[in-house]
């Protein structure tokens, strides 16, 4: 059986309206090149705008190598955690989150696992998923083996890389999370709030 590896990024920086800035540009770019010496089989993205022109601007560094929607890459809530497993300090983010809205979110989030957080028959696969921060901490989350309420708190900066091996018969490798070597200090830390990072 082949190793399936993930490597799972957020779209560049984006505007208010959701398109993708100059400086997600540079991001993206920089993340393609970034991955250009791997052997990626696919770029899939997230149907929204940052994420479609992300996943263009990453696949113009790799070779011939076939750039498709996921609609199960898009922003979503994935869980709703209950009052008793849901920190104070994110009471107000659920507002508004009633049964219906987070069943929609459960179900999306479970599409995302049995589509791409699975091992491969055959050789090796290695894909790059563009999509967006609550989906790639819902994936680590899964691949940690953590209660559902633990993807609150990951968080992902535009463009980080995170990756993820899926092997046949074992549990899921992490093997980096929100890493930003591929960009100079002043395109790091996008998509976080501005206190001062390391």
């Amino acid at each position: 059986m082949g190793t399936r590896h993930l490597y799972l990024a957020r779209h560049g920086a984006a505007d208010a309206f959701g398109q993708l800035t100059e400086v997600g540009r540079q991001q993206a770019q920089l993340l393609g090149r970034r991955l250009a010496p791997l052997p990626v089989d696919a770029v899939w993205h997230s149907p929204l705008p940052r994420a479609t022109a992300s996943a263009y601007e990453v696949a113009r560094h790799l070779t011939d190598i076939p750039v498709a929607e996921a609609a199960e890459l898009v922003d979503h809530v994935p869980h709703v955690p209950g009052p008793a497993e849901r920190p104070a300090s994110w009471a107000g983010f659920f507002d508004g989150y009633d049964d219906a809205l987070a069943a929609s979110g459960h179900r999306l989030a479970a599409a995302l696992v049995d589509r791409f957080a699975t091992s491969v028959p055959g050789g090796d696969v290695h894909e790059v998923l563009i999509t967006h921060d609550y989906p790639i901490a819902w994936l680590v989350r899964h691949a940690l083996d953590a209660p559902p309420s633990r993807w609150l708190g990951l968080s992902s900066a535009n463009t980080a890389l995170t990756a993820i091996e899926y092997r046949n018969g074992l549990p899921p490798a992490l093997v980096m999370f929100n890493d930003m070597g591929h960009l100079p200090d002043d395109l790091r830390w996008t998509g976080f709030s501005r206190p001062t990072r390391p």
